[in-house]
């Protein structure tokens, strides 16, 4: 072992890490592409109509109103730059609604929604040309991750590009095959919890410490979901799409009514991940530095650093959920719907169910992670410890 280090070769037990590494992502790949073997069902009739990217060259007639205010539609001439009839140029209409179409101005991309039949082409401005924007985004984001991060900011990238991916191609597939929502979320939970933990800390105990009570957390979020549900009469089936979930269910066999639980078990995720690795992380120095503590000793240290992060960490996630109901929350207030009204709808019913289930997760993850951290730490050695 030691001829390997003085020579710079790599150890034995690395290799060994290693060869795991690659069979995990030999058979996840393979498990990938297995998964996404998916013939869809055609729900919409698409045939002949395509989105392509284009530059307005002129604007024939504008809505802008005398008093600044826009109404009815422009008509603009635009030069397509991608597919078939890329370089010909075209006279369409461009809406001034708020979901579809553009203000269009004189070297604006945009992109066209054309529908092709024969010689006939129907084209409108779908909106407006954003696709490098968000790459733009991204990418400085994580750059910036990167740069601010050093190596662990590089491996945090590579665990979020992960669990990007794993969203795009387990979890949609899984559920699109008829595969329960809810299990199906809890192994998305637990594959990207997985790889990020193990990236981050390697394999180590305070990285099984931290994925076991970040799995603990996640399920205790759902369980507590499930209860509220059974309680107030609230399911998967009283969000505002149904209608259109529904047809997901008749043709595909699609479990939408757990569509919602397993969606607030992806929304905590981060969260539990949060408290979970940074109690793991700070018993384990703890102890690393006075390995003479009791079980005791640990477990009161793991939840003083616990408790104090019990509190940023539900309240980022009732946040976090307030936030994406901020719309919903003016409406209610503009038209002064009656109490009663308001706490019993089925959407305040929604968003307050999960934002408590998730601080449930966050709070209930913390004496558990101690706790495993205490069976795990205790008796160890801190020279046997890797960081």
């Amino acid at each position: 072992m030691n001829i390997f280090k003085k020579t710079g070769l790599p150890t034995k037990k690395s290799v060994v890490r290693y060869l795991i590494y690659l069979v995990f992502f030999i058979l996840f790949a393979v498990f990938v592409y297995r998964i996404n073997q998916v013939d869809k069902t055609e729900l919409v009739a698409r045939e002949g109509q395509t989105f392509e990217k284009a530059e307005v060259t002129e604007i024939i007639s504008d809505n802008i109103q005398s008093n600044g205010s826009r109404s009815g539609e422009q008509k603009v001439r635009v030069k397509l730059l991608t597919g078939e009839r890329k370089g010909t140029e075209l006279e369409i209409t461009s809406s001034s609604g708020f979901l579809f179409g553009a203000v269009c101005k004189v070297g604006m991309k945009v992109v066209v929604m054309q529908s092709v039949a024969g010689d006939t082409v129907i084209a409108s401005v779908y909106a407006q040309y954003r696709e490098w924007v968000i790459y733009g985004f991204a990418a400085l984001y994580l750059l910036s991750l990167c740069v601010i991060g050093g190596w662990q900011g590089l491996k945090g990238c590579l665990g979020l590009i992960f669990t990007f991916f794993s969203m795009l191609f387990v979890y949609l597939p899984m559920v699109y095959r008829g595969y329960s929502p809810f299990w199906t979320a809890v192994f998305l939970c637990f594959i990207t919890t997985l790889v990020t933990m193990v990236l981050i800390g390697g394999l180590t105990r305070k990285t099984a410490a931290a994925i076991s009570g970040t799995l603990a957390g996640v399920v205790i979020a759902g369980l507590s979901a499930w209860l509220f549900s059974m309680a107030s009469g609230i399911t998967g089936y009283n969000v505002s799409d149904i209608e259109s979930l529904m047809t997901l269910w008749n043709t595909n066999g699609i479990q939408v009514g757990n569509l919602l639980f397993s969606g607030l078990l992806i929304s905590a995720l981060g969260a539990v991940m949060d408290v979970a690795m940074s109690i793991s992380s700070s018993l384990h120095e703890i102890y690393a530095q006075n390995p003479s503590m009791t079980r005791l000793q640990i477990f009161k240290s793991g939840m003083r650093v616990g408790r104090d992060m019990m509190g940023t960490d539900s309240n980022t996630l009732i946040l976090a959920f307030v936030g994406s109901s901020v719309s919903m929350l003016i409406l209610d207030y503009s038209y002064d719907l009656p109490y009663q009204q308001i706490i019993n709808s089925n959407n305040i019913g929604i968003a307050i169910m999960q934002g408590l289930s998730g601080s449930f997760g966050v709070v209930l993850s913390v004496p558990l992670t101690v706790l495993i951290c205490t069976m795990l730490y205790y008796k160890k050695a801190p020279e046997h410890f890797c960081s």
